[in-house]
């Protein structure tokens, strides 16, 4: 039989895929409406049982007036990249707003970076804690520190694939990514007139955003858009540096291609780069990304990205609002899901302004 926490873990995951793949097949004739002109998210949907300070850890933790509480956030990698930035930028906001105290770090995309720093804040006393994961799995000696210690944790973007809600975590908020992939070919399908060899750009390995964001461009793919041809794919680690240069490569080796899709802004903007320098003009090779910085956006405007579907990593209302709905009794959802909204040459000028 199945244990409590086993069985909590699968709700997290199958309801995570059942969500990303929920009309996988249908071909939209045009782009979608984007979501409400704000910076801020909305919860699209929510699944998993509730989690409060009663029953975390299948013991329940000590109950803190989150007023007064010290709260670590956990950043991932490096805060060039406009993601990283904003989605700190939004904690240390929201901490601010609410008078809480904030001790923040950054791993600077080391796993082990991170696994310290989540320590360190142990040592230093923080009540709980917000972690954006660098990796899906990896983390345990911090996490198993945390649990020793009676630290809950809520968790934001990148999902901890193998550990379960309301257990080594009190929950996860974020994008749903093979949505954002099959958003992403269905976008790649309209600007292309579902003609084109292209490439794709893959995020970093070991990453659920990775396998994700190309697992639902690549389903829709094969169902619906048998003119496009997948000529090859390549890891730009989510870094535009590397994006450039995988981009260069590939150009070498397929002087034909016709179209790139990106799983980041980063790297997308690192594709124009290689194909402003081999001389390319706008629109040559139409490029679909996921993110919507003001680079890519702008980028939109420019004519060198035809589309962009939006990851906003504004986390830090919701994941402030969690932890107070953890301690207040009212609970916390293993998964909540965030609309992103899509900026295409239609509305890239209006919806500048909202990109980060």
């Amino acid at each position: 039989m199945s244990s409590p926490n086993t069985l909590r873990s699968a709700t997290v995951l199958v309801a995570v895929t059942a969500l990303a793949l929920t009309g996988c097949t249908q071909t939209a004739e045009a782009p979608p409406a984007p979501a409400p002109s704000d910076a801020g998210q909305q919860v699209q949907s929510t699944s998993g049982d509730d989690c409060t300070y009663e029953n975390y850890g299948g013991t329940g933790v000590e109950k803190i007036d989150l007023a007064t509480a010290t709260i670590g956030f956990a950043q991932s990698e490096r805060e060039a990249n406009p993601f990283r930035s904003a989605e700190t930028q939004s904690i240390k906001d929201e901490a601010e707003a609410r008078g809480i105290k904030l001790i923040a770090t950054n791993a600077q995309g080391d796993l082990n970076k991170e696994i310290s720093d989540i320590q360190s804040m142990l040592a230093q006393g923080v009540d709980a804690l917000i972690i954006s994961p660098l990796k899906s799995e990896g983390l345990d000696p911090a996490l198993d520190a945390a649990k020793e210690q009676g630290v809950p944790i809520f968790t934001i973007d990148r999902l901890l694939t193998s550990k379960d809600a309301c257990v080594d975590y009190i929950g996860w908020v974020g994008s749903d990514f093979v949505e954002q992939g099959r958003r992403a070919a269905e976008a790649m399908n309209r600007v292309t007139g579902g003609e084109a060899k292209a490439i794709t750009l893959l995020g970093a390995a070991g990453v659920n955003v990775t396998t994700d964001r190309n697992a639902g461009y690549r389903e829709w793919i094969d169902a619906n858009a048998p003119g496009i041809e997948i000529v090859a794919e390549q890891a730009g680690d989510f870094d535009r540096q590397k994006g450039q240069t995988v981009t260069e490569q590939l150009l070498a080796a397929h002087p034909d291609i016709t179209a790139i899709y990106a799983h980041n802004d980063e790297m997308a903007l690192g594709a124009v780069a290689a194909l402003k320098a081999a001389g390319r003009s706008p629109g040559d090779v139409k490029i679909i990304t996921i993110d919507g910085t003001q680079g890519a956006v702008q980028g939109i405007i420019d004519g060198w990205i035809s589309g962009v579907i939006e990851s906003n990593p504004r986390f830090g209302p919701l994941s402030f609002q969690a932890l107070e709905d953890f301690y207040s009794g009212k609970g916390v959802p293993a998964v909540q899901i965030i609309s992103d909204k899509e900026y295409t040459p239609e509305n890239a000028e209006a919806e500048l302004v909202n990109a980060y």
